[in-house]
């Protein structure tokens, strides 16, 4: 990924770029689909030598031709190559009829038996692009999942057939790819909800298009590749606790002490200077045993209250609510309470369900961090909807949850998941660094420890956003080294040590 630029594009985007480079910077379609081809050869060239039978798997339009070029020059190369193609290729209009009769010059195309996926050493995936909208039909469903049972390697041409670029769902059955070669501009789907898991590795080429295409377009959304560290408020000798901000976390209704523990311990292993937490009282033995660090004060609903003193609301700096919350009168009532204090808040887990349920005024600058179930209750409305309808575009759901919060400051939705997306009004940004490890109970707590932390030691909540992101996911790999099973949030807070050096 370090390779990778950070711009990311929806599949109009680079449509677009493609044009001008045509009309305004005069190279040839048919030019750029040669470039293409060439692209993808050159991983045959350089990642597979041993591989020397190829199957070139054909549909419509410019993938194809991608395809066909990618055939031709194979079979120039010696390669003993094999096409099949889904549709009659008579049909093909444009450079992809060009780059058919080009391999009618070396060769023929095959005829369609999917038993010649069994017999090669290579698939070449050039059946269905970017322009993919709709769910797979079944025809082409079977050549994609028989594809995927042969476990031969496989090289998707711009994107792997059945994922929708722009989204990263897949439209019923997609091939998983071990390399994608990804043409002009990235696709913003590659990078989140199922995009990772059938891209494989990502190769870039820009197709040799001067850098001024790209100043006629914006980007749609920007990858975030590494963690930013210059981010990070250097810290000096002379500094105290008292610098570096006071975290209120607010959770742990009765019988869930678990996630007020992990999000008050990744706050202060990230940083935090203080931290108090609110809960109910009997889970104060449980959160003063696992967090000795931090001060605890506990409260019913008929005294919740009391317990934010003049001197405690006068010391917190930052609030986080919402971790083990639980959604009764007591929950709502702390929820109401603490949003209404005029200080930075972090609303996740039940907070959202209750705002999901409930009107809450919100009066200052928050950050909202849902996981698709916590976003699909927020967006529902005459309709309910499902964490699936929130994963089929990620990248719209987190522009309609920015919306629904109307405040004056700054705010900034995490919509967590793989490929997580954090967007802040302006940019939608994404972080592709985690794992499947992390599908486990807690990581959202202690992602909501460390955004607060960050923001208590004067990150401002863009930042603090995108770096605790990094940095969660960071963790994560330390800690496994690309394992994806056997972690737990707390091993994770323990590896933020290592990761914030």
């Amino acid at each position: 990924m370090q390779n990778l630029p950070d711009k990311l594009y929806s599949v109009d985007s680079v449509v677009q770029l493609e044009q001008i480079a045509i009309n305004q910077f005069d190279i040839p379609a048919y030019e750029l689909m040669k470039r293409a081809g060439k692209a993808v050869f050159n991983i045959i060239d350089s990642s597979y030598p041993q591989c020397k039978k190829i199957l070139v798997l054909c549909g419509a339009g410019n993938n194809a031709g991608d395809g066909y070029v990618v055939a031709r020059l194979a079979k120039q190369a010696g390669f003993d190559v094999s096409v099949i193609s889904l549709i009659d290729p008579a049909a093909l209009k444009n450079e992809a009829q060009l780059a058919y009769q080009d391999w009618l010059s070396v060769a023929e195309n095959t005829v369609a038996d999917k038993s010649l996926i069994g017999e090669a050493d290579i698939i070449i995936d050039a059946l269905l692009g970017t322009g993919l909208t709709r769910e797979v039909s079944a025809e082409w469903a079977d050549w994609i999942n028989a594809v995927n049972r042969s476990n031969k390697p496989v090289i998707a041409v711009d994107v792997p057939s059945g994922l929708i670029a722009n989204t990263g769902a897949i439209a019923g059955s997609a091939v998983e790819a071990d390399h994608t070669v990804c043409f002009i501009g990235l696709k913003q789907g590659l990078f989140t909800a199922q995009g990772k898991d059938v891209c494989g590795e990502i190769v870039f080429d820009d197709l040799a298009l001067p850098e001024a295409v790209y100043s006629h377009v914006e980007a749609d959304a920007r990858l975030i590749k590494s963690v930013d560290y210059s981010l990070l408020p250097k810290r000096k000798s002379s500094s105290n606790k008292g610098n570096f901000g006071h975290v209120l976390i607010v959770g742990g209704n009765t019988g869930m002490p678990g996630a007020v523990i992990l999000a008050a311990k990744a706050a202060l292993r990230a940083g935090a200077g203080l931290v108090t937490v609110i809960t109910v009282a009997s889970n104060l033995e449980a959160i003063t045993s696992a967090v000795p660090e931090a001060m605890v004060k506990t409260c019913d609903i008929n005294a919740f209250k009391e317990v934010f003193t003049d001197s405690l609301i006068k010391s917190i700096t930052h609030i986080a609510i919402g971790m083990g919350l639980g959604q009764d009168d007591w929950a709502l009532a702390l929820l109401v309470h603490c949003t209404g204090l005029d200080k930075p808040v972090l609303i996740d887990a039940d907070a959202l369900n209750l705002i999901a349920r409930h009107e809450v005024t919100i009066k200052s600058c928050l950050v909202i961090t849902p996981h698709p179930g916590e976003a699909a209750r927020l967006l529902s409305t005459e309709t309910a909807l499902s964490s699936a309808d929130i994963q089929k575009n990620r990248f719209d759901a987190v522009r309609k949850l920015h919306g629904l919060f109307d405040t004056e400051e700054v705010r900034v939705v995490i919509l967590k998941g793989s490929g997580t997306l954090i967007f802040d009004g302006e940019t939608v940004k994404v972080c592709a660094s985690g794992n499947a490890a992390m599908a486990a109970p807690g990581m959202g707590d202690v992602l909501s420890g460390i955004v607060i932390a960050l923001m208590a030691q004067g990150i401002n909540v863009r930042d603090a956003a995108e770096l605790a992101v990094c940095l969660h996911a960071s963790a994560a790999r330390a800690f496994t080294n690309g394992k994806t099973r056997g972690l737990l949030a707390s091993d994770l807070v323990d590896a933020l040590p290592e990761v914030l050096q």
